[in-house]
């Protein structure tokens, strides 16, 4: 589990891909403290677990189900990655509970400069605008972002000049494809109502009768 904040901006050494699945080798520093084989570190938005460790980066490998729902077949060597080692008990929870499973793979629509803030605009899949709401929290590239608006098949939201600089998405211009995670709380209690009735909508009413 993770929180969306990033600790450090990586890059890609190599990447050796198969038929399906991937292997990446990272070049980092301040996430291999207290890291061990089989730990997990969040890359881009991805929950990876480390195969190998040297003492400037590792390596992973990434199965045939994350190439197919994320980004990273078609990172390049060189490109820049943001990493978050997993939560210990002691962490801080800054951004929001991340899981590192992508939901599916957005593309930025526009960027618009907003008084000391950065709107991005995403066409995202119906799977993400279906759990997302006004002020809620969405995971671009494995951080932890505050959603401004939701619209059929889009999301608006919006970056502080920190978060731009101490990761990859200041490079955010559009055509370019993310990962998104949308929230996790968001996505239970999605499933589970509609599950109770699958032919509903998700409303207060149902929530209340759910529990929450």
């Amino acid at each position: 589990m993770f929180t969306g904040i990033v600790e450090e901006v990586g890059a890609l050494r190599s990447l050796r891909v198969g038929a399906n699945a991937a292997t990446l080798d990272v070049v980092a520093r301040g996430v291999l403290d207290g890291t061990a084989v089989g730990d997990s570190i969040l890359t881009d938005g991805v929950c990876l677990t480390v195969v190998s460790l040297r003492p400037d980066g590792f390596s992973a490998d990434v199965m045939p189900e994350t190439v197919r729902r994320s980004t990273l077949s078609a990172r390049r060597p060189g490109d820049k990655l943001n990493l978050e080692r997993a939560l210990t008990m002691q962490s801080r929870l800054g951004g929001h509970l991340v899981a590192g499973h992508v939901d599916g793979v957005g593309t930025v629509a526009a960027v618009t400069p907003e008084g000391n803030a950065l709107v991005v605009e995403l066409e995202v899949p119906a799977a993400v605008t279906a759990v997302s709401v006004p002020q809620g929290s969405l995971a671009v590239d494995g951080v932890s972002l505050t959603i401004v608006a939701v619209e059929e098949g889009r999301v608006r939201v919006s970056l502080i000049p920190h978060t731009a600089a101490v990761t990859t998405l200041s490079r955010l211009a559009p055509g370019v494809r993310v990962n998104l995670e949308a929230d996790l709380i968001a996505k239970y209690v999605h499933a589970f109502v509609a599950g109770r009735k699958p032919a509903a909508g998700l409303t207060w009413e149902k929530l209340a009768e759910a529990g929450f």
